[in-house]
């Protein structure tokens, strides 16, 4: 069933990065496959940067800056079959860019892109403007479609009785000079935005200030100014994830030092070879240890692996059941899904085991993983952790085999103490070191299959997010601060390539880690940050510039730009609310939205008939939001992004007046 036809639709899409490109591209699929029409659609981009690309993804940063997931994963398309108009980035390096014109350096890593490769950012960076390129064109070749870009800030979205006035700025505009644009539709997809620091950041901050010292916030890699690292000085730098791994080789290799590759075992195989213009980093995070390298595999989790346990499509049906009687009943991580989820990781990990470990003992592997599977498989009341003894019992009677304490590995120096930052500095490095033998046998490691079984629970979990059916207080007080600090920091680290040369500088002296917990303050009388960890007995780090090595967060009560305070203050948008076990109503993360596509809703609780949201302002409803969807078939629970994207084309041509039965684009195949 369809609306109305109408002559002319305007349709306005604010932010051309990953999520809004997908937008335009799911538009020329449509157009694609209709013919002449009555209607006319007008399609509006807004973004200050180059779409596609967008503010994140520009070819123009630093070759230094890596993606986190390899070739054959991310996408903002779906792959393409005959001729249609998605194409997946590993499709876009097979054909060598497809006709893009682009440097020769970038030209040469495209060839060199393999399945497991972790491309630069700027080089996916010209994979997203070919697609958003490829994708106006087909467009703006139909009789019934338009696209422009508008190369400005929208910094007001108000509703009118019929439609929405957005008003932009372009760069050269003051403030009160703004444009009115009038559409019929809006699209969010505004991808990280500036935020207000903490009270603890802001008084840093104004410490700095007052001393003459440097105080970076967070902030997108790229956007940082690297030549306020002084040479030989030291710097302090507080998270050690991605952004970190981005800074530490812009002031390495980008300041013209080079690891050399030597003949080494994993843990050895680069040894530094400086410039003599790279700063002494100091660096910290509550870890105490930057995230675990990625398992050398082609793709971002292989077919070989498997859940066993968790069965979501069961979980579903069975709380489908319950809510015939109760429809408040949900799923809760503790009780439906850990249990599962756990056994399934330890599976994964003593069955590997026993693959490299059982011509060592007296029983066949046969029979030992008729042991292993006896325990596993028996019947227990939802939620019963009995078997976890069982098991653990059984695993003792193998002593070549350790118990894996699958928590305990989100907290890897938990309750140890060290006497020097010596010491210290040792204990990283063996980790480390650890960490690139395990990640260097990919699939034939018994840990790195269990941190693969746990990532692929993990994309599942996220299914189930999105689809309503877990507990929002579990969500959020087991999911997100506890299952996710986890799962984020075995699955979501960076290419062990970034390990191997972590542990070069930090035998070359250039890196100093300062251990778990870390303290952060300034010292007034010197003008300088302090870092302490209260597990290292050590002498106080200090430097007069601190770094926070992460991004924006992604708070909407907490996002400072013009946009997203207006959308607050003038009640369009309300933040989405949760109420606890206690009765309190607490603020989430992300807006307020409603239904499938995601609709945004006003501070009275009425949802917008066309205002869509699609990404990182959906972290109320979806978890992990950063995370970018996978190539494949678009119903894959990984390509929840593409899926976002389909659905918000699917209602626009909806309220446009085409037939609806014709949109099942990508839908159903990869295609």
């Amino acid at each position: 069933m369809t609306e109305n036809p109408r002559t002319e639709f305007n349709l306005a899409i604010v932010g051309a990065g990953p999520r809004g490109t997908s937008v335009v591209e799911r538009l020329a699929a449509l157009a694609q496959k209709l013919g002449e029409s009555a209607v006319h659609v007008r399609v509006t981009v807004f973004d200050p940067y180059r779409p596609g690309s967008g503010h994140v993804w520009s070819p123009q940063q630093s070759p230094n800056f890596l993606m986190n997931t390899p070739a054959s994963f991310p996408t903002v398309a779906p792959e393409r079959t005959a001729q249609e108009i998605g194409l997946s980035f590993r499709q876009f390096a097979a054909a060598r860019g497809d006709g893009k014109q682009m440097s020769e350096a970038h030209a040469a890593q495209l060839r060199a892109v393999t399945d497991g490769t972790y491309p630069s950012r700027a080089l996916y960076g010209e994979y997203l403007e070919h697609v958003y390129d490829r994708s106006v064109q087909a467009l703006n070749s139909h009789p019934n479609f338009e696209v422009q870009h508008i190369p400005a800030e929208v910094v007001a979205v108000r509703p009118l009785t019929s439609g929405y006035q957005l008003e932009y700025r372009k760069a050269e505009q003051k403030r009160g000079s703004e444009t009115a644009l009038v559409v019929d539709s809006v699209v969010l997809a505004l991808g990280h935005q500036s935020a207000e620091l903490n009270p603890w950041q802001k008084q840093l901050q104004r410490s700095a200030q007052n001393a003459g010292a440097t105080y970076m916030p967070p902030s997108v890699p790229a956007d940082l100014d690297y030549s306020q690292f002084a040479a030989g000085e030291p710097a302090l730098m507080r998270g050690l994830g991605l952004n970190f791994f981005d800074g530490m080789a812009e002031l390495t290799i980008g300041r013209g030092g080079f690891f050399r590759e030597t003949a080494g075992e994993p843990g050895h195989r680069f040894e530094y070879v400086a410039s003599g213009r790279e700063p002494e980093l100091i660096v910290a995070s509550r870890r105490g240890t930057p995230y675990w390298g990625k398992p050398v595999v082609d793709q971002f989790i292989p077919a070989e692996i498997t859940l066993h346990y968790f069965d979501a499509d069961e979980l579903t049906g069975r709380l489908a059941e319950a809510r015939a009687g109760n429809p408040d009943a949900a799923l809760i991580f503790s009780r439906h899904i850990w249990p599962s989820l756990h056994r399934d990781i330890l599976l994964a990990y003593y069955r590997q085991c026993a693959v490299v470990c059982s011509e060592h003992w007296d029983i066949s592997l046969e029979d030992f993983l008729a042991g292993l599977e006896e325990i596993l498989d028996a019947e227990h009341h939802e939620g019963n952790q009995v078997w976890l003894g069982k098991l653990r019992e059984y695993i003792a009677q193998f002593p070549q085999l350790a118990w894996l304490d699958v928590p305990a590995l989100a907290r890897p120096f938990d309750q140890h103490g060290f006497g020097s930052s010596e010491e210290y500095q040792e204990a990283v490095r063996a980790y480390l070191e650890d960490n690139a033998v395990h990640s260097a046998a990919g699939l034939d490691d018994p840990l790195s299959r269990a941190i693969m079984t746990m990532n692929l629970g993990r994309m599942v979990i996220k299914d189930l997010v999105a689809n309503g059916v877990l507990d929002e207080q579990s969500r959020i007080e087991e999911v997100q601060a506890h299952f996710e600090p986890l799962v984020e920091g075995l699955s979501s680290g960076p290419p062990l390539e970034r390990i191997e040369q972590l542990l070069a500088l930090s035998r070359a002296g250039l890196v100093t880690f300062v251990g778990p917990e870390p303290e952060f303050s300034f010292d007034e009388v010197n003008g300088q940050f302090t870092a302490a960890s209260p597990w290292v007995d050590s002498e106080v780090h200090t430097a007069s510039i601190l770094c926070e090595a992460m991004m924006p967060a992604n708070r909407v009560k907490q996002n400072n730009t013009e946009l997203m305070v207006q959308l607050l203050a003038d009640h369009v948008a309300r933040v989405h609310s949760w109420n606890n076990a206690e009765g309190d109503t607490l603020p989430g993360s992300g807006f307020d939205v409603v239904g499938e596509p995601y609709r945004l809703v006003n501070a009275e609780g009425l949802a917008h008939r066309g205002i869509f949201v699609l990404g990182l302002q959906l972290s109320s409803f979806q978890w992990g939001t950063a995370i970018a969807a996978q190539a494949g078939d678009i119903t894959n629970p990984a390509a929840r992004t593409l899926k976002d994207a389909q659905l918000v084309v699917n209602e626009i041509a909806r309220m446009v007046g085409l037939p609806y039965n014709d949109l099942q684009l990508g839908m159903s195949s990869a295609g």
